[in-house]
């Protein structure tokens, strides 16, 4: 059962918005600054335009492949299902410990009001939040948008209450500890940007997600960097640094410094409206990160439930749930670190993937949104989260691996045994050695997600389509000899004589030229009897002879019709003037590697549908 298409531009804004600003602003700044000094700021701006290049990789991946599972869908269908267990049982797992420490975070706030172990409040939030996934992602949302409208009013307050008591002598030294601890720190805040890769898995939930998703991906990123610099630079520069280093309620200790007592309950509440997004669309996001794998058949089948009536993966939800509420028992810095070093390697594989995908020349990756500055933009991505993730130190890098092997460990037990895919490696592997080891289904998979994408309805001439012959032509042709040879296959279908079709192709050929362009002909008879048509697809690489004009066509497309057809006849007409404007329809058409390639370049061209 599929996912409904609930959540429009505002919702991935929110969810996406709301994901990031939480425990990166209101608890990292002190420990931040304990590590780089006033310097932290540049920690921050480094994180985000490392951040940027894998939000461009993810955004095209996504409008290429809407789908639940957000970077473990590319990666697995780029670097195969053991790669993508790994990457998504890891990414799963970091959006978990980053969800349950924006529950410890707003645990501790709470405590404030309660005298409750900060651990059952937050046990208590982990089950609100769970039961309202299971209600549906609509409703998820609207509570995200909410919440996320009043977190950024709070913030805006703070900055402009703050500026003007910024003092810059607390900018002195700026890098107390040398800039190779900035370039460290930038890495140990990169979970502040965590809520990319959520707003990626939940791609099946989002209406018109070609335009939807990279726009509220860029707007979400921009306008979080922006304002966790400002006030990342408020803090450090109103706040003494005997006080911020180390303090996990950093706002709040700035606000008690220029916004009086009124200013502190403000901040809290932002804090605790921060922590409750996050934690919020960690359970959504997550859980998709199961179902997709589910799906698959790289995990247990029953992850995959769809309830029936809230179209949503409950058993998934109630998991993760539970996996979140777990990790609220583990130390806070282990938690920070993990969710990190993990986000760190998926932004690298998401760049990887984009390269791999490009460069493998999938036909049927189609994405609505194309990344600026390729490759430049992705190698910087990966060379500079690989940097961030060598600084996080041998400890880090040794757990990273250990859990690694664990994904590794349950991908060759499980998910090898079950599953088998067509990923693009193989046709980037393929492409460079020449040698045919694909199966075909990645481009299947991929047709099939671009219709349900563009919301695709075949019609009579895609079902035409799916089932008309399909000549590919070696060499060089005449006019006469194409004429022949498409006369036979037609005759066919249509249960004439050879010979009677293709004097009818001749005949029509002298009333006038069917070639439209140097490299297009469309050939179109009238035949005896009622509700008849097929269609013949031809491609020769080389080129047929039509006429002096036209030496070398490499497209054709044979029509013949009954004249109680005339109608669809010349709809079928215009749908191919359609298709074949696109400026690289004839480039890909002469690419194409078989008979299914040629077929998708017509079944997904841009043209109006009729039902």
């Amino acid at each position: 059962m599929p996912l409904k298409r609930h959540l429009g531009l505002i919702h991935v804004f929110c969810i996406s918005s709301g994901a990031m600003i939480s425990s990166g602003l209101f608890i990292l700044p002190g420990l931040a600054h304990a590590q780089a000094g006033p310097a932290v700021t540049l920690s921050y701006l480094i994180a985000a335009l490392l951040a940027m290049t894998g939000m461009l990789s993810i955004a095209e991946l996504a409008t290429a492949m809407p789908k639940a599972g957000g970077d473990y869908f590319f990666t697995t269908r780029t670097m195969g299902p053991a790669v993508g267990t790994v990457s998504g049982l890891l990414t799963w797992l970091s959006i978990s410990l980053k969800s349950s420490f924006a529950l410890v975070g707003m645990s501790a706030f709470t405590a404030l009001f309660l005298d409750l172990d900060i651990r059952l409040i937050g046990i208590v939030f982990c089950f609100c939040f769970t039961l309202l996934n299971w209600v549906g992602a609509k409703e998820t949302g609207r509570v995200q948008v909410s919440m996320v409208i009043g977190l950024l009013i709070l913030m805006i307050f703070y900055i402009i209450k703050g500026l003007p008591s910024v003092n810059v002598r607390h900018f002195e030294p700026f890098a107390p500890r040398g800039y190779g601890a900035v370039l460290a720190t930038a890495g140990f805040v990169f979970v502040s940007f965590g809520g990319i890769l959520k707003t990626a898995s939940i791609a099946e939930e989002v209406e018109n997600p070609g335009k939807v998703i990279p726009l509220g991906l860029i707007l979400s990123l921009l306008i979080v960097s922006l304002f966790y610099v400002l006030m990342v630079f408020v803090t450090s520069g109103t706040v003494p640094a005997a006080t911020l280093d180390g303090s996990l309620t950093p706002i709040t200790d700035g606000a008690r410094i220029f916004m009086a007592h009124s200013g502190v309950l403000a901040m809290s509440i932002a804090a605790i409206l921060a922590f409750i997004s996050t934690a919020n669309a960690g359970i959504m996001a997550a859980s998709r990160y199961l179902l997709a794998m589910s799906l698959d058949r790289l995990v247990p089948q029953p992850l995959s439930y769809i309830h029936p009536k809230r179209g949503v993966p409950s058993v998934a939800i109630f998991i993760t749930g539970g996996v979140i509420a777990l990790a609220l028992f583990l130390k806070l810095d282990l938690l920070v670190k993990m969710a990190s070093a993990v986000l760190i390697l998926t932004y690298i594989l998401a760049n990887l993937s984009l390269i791999i995908l490009r460069e493998s020349r999938v036909q049927n990756y189609r994405p609505m949104f194309k990344a600026p500055l390729y490759p430049w933009l992705p190698a910087i991505g990966i060379i500079g989260c690989s940097v961030l993730l060598v600084t996080m130190g041998p400890h880090i890098l040794g757990l990273t691996a250990l859990l690694i092997a664990a994904a590794g460990f349950i991908y060759w037990f499980y998910g090898r045994i079950k599953a088998e895919r067509d990923y693009a490696l193989l046709h980037l592997v393929a492409r460079l050695t020449a040698r045919e080891i694909r199966t075909g289904n990645l481009e299947l998979e991929l047709k099939t997600i671009i219709r349900e994408r563009d919301n695709i309805i075949a019609d009579r001439f895609d079902d035409l389509i799916e089932t008309c012959p399909v000549l590919d032509l070696p060499g060089t042709s005449t006019q006469a000899d194409f004429f022949h040879r498409a006369a036979e296959e037609l005759a066919k279908k249509l249960e004439m004589d050879v010979e009677t079709v293709t004097n009818l192709l001749i005949t029509r050929e002298r009333e006038s030229n069917t070639a439209i362009s140097p490299d297009l002909a469309i050939p179109h008879i009238i035949i005896d009897g009622e509700n008849r048509f097929e269609i013949l697809l031809a491609r020769s690489r080389e080129g047929i002879r039509f006429s002096e004009e036209n030496p070398a066509v490499k497209a054709v497309f044979v029509l013949a019709g009954t004249r109680d057809d005339r109608n669809f006849h010349l709809r079928c007409l215009s749908n191919i003037a359609q298709i074949v404007q696109d400026p690289q329809f004839v480039k890909r058409w002469t690419a194409a590697k078989n008979e299914a390639a040629l077929r998708d370049l017509i079944l997904l061209g841009h043209r109006q549908r009729n039902g």
